[in-house]
């Protein structure tokens, strides 16, 4: 039998990978996109989002270990699915309506379910908590972003 910490690193990788398809037109549309003169980070991106995902996954195992096996535990794992696949689902979404409004919506959507899972998490082990606030953290930032993107690209809005 695998152990816990695998299967939850296998789970949130394959989440990733198969829910992460994009075109090389939608690759295209989103790099043609005006962005903020502000938005001097944007290379540093995807080693937040990986940073993001190690303590998502991390957050995920600890909630497992606590009570392994249980119902409430399975819901948790249902609800840490939920999350990243409304996470993974921003680029390929928005980029498939070509709609920056979409990312938007996603975004702030995946906010307040990250919110709520942290709420019901920090009553279980308040590590889990602690290592969903990168997240908390980042999320408000990209929808941001989103958002000040749909001003200077109003026809991809």
């Amino acid at each position: 039998m695998l152990p816990s910490w695998l299967v939850i690193a296998i789970v949130t990788v394959a989440v990733a990978v198969v829910f992460n398809r994009l075109s090389s037109n939608d690759i295209r549309w989103f790099n043609h996109l005006r962005r903020p003169p502000w938005l001097t980070f944007e290379k540093a991106i995807p080693a937040i989002w990986t940073f993001i995902f190690i303590c998502g996954a991390w957050s995920a195992y600890i909630i497992w270990e606590a009570d392994a096996g249980s119902r409430n535990t399975w819901f948790l794992m249902g609800f840490y699915l939920l999350l990243e696949l409304v996470i993974i689902a921003y680029t390929p979404v928005m980029c498939k309506l070509k709609s920056l409004t979409v990312g938007t919506i996603i975004g702030g959507l995946g906010f307040v379910l990250g919110f709520i899972l942290a709420l019901i998490v920090i009553r279980i082990v308040v590590w889990a908590f602690v290592l969903l606030l990168p997240y908390l953290l980042w999320s408000p930032i990209g929808t941001y972003v989103t958002w000040a993107m749909i001003r200077l690209n109003p026809g991809n809005a």
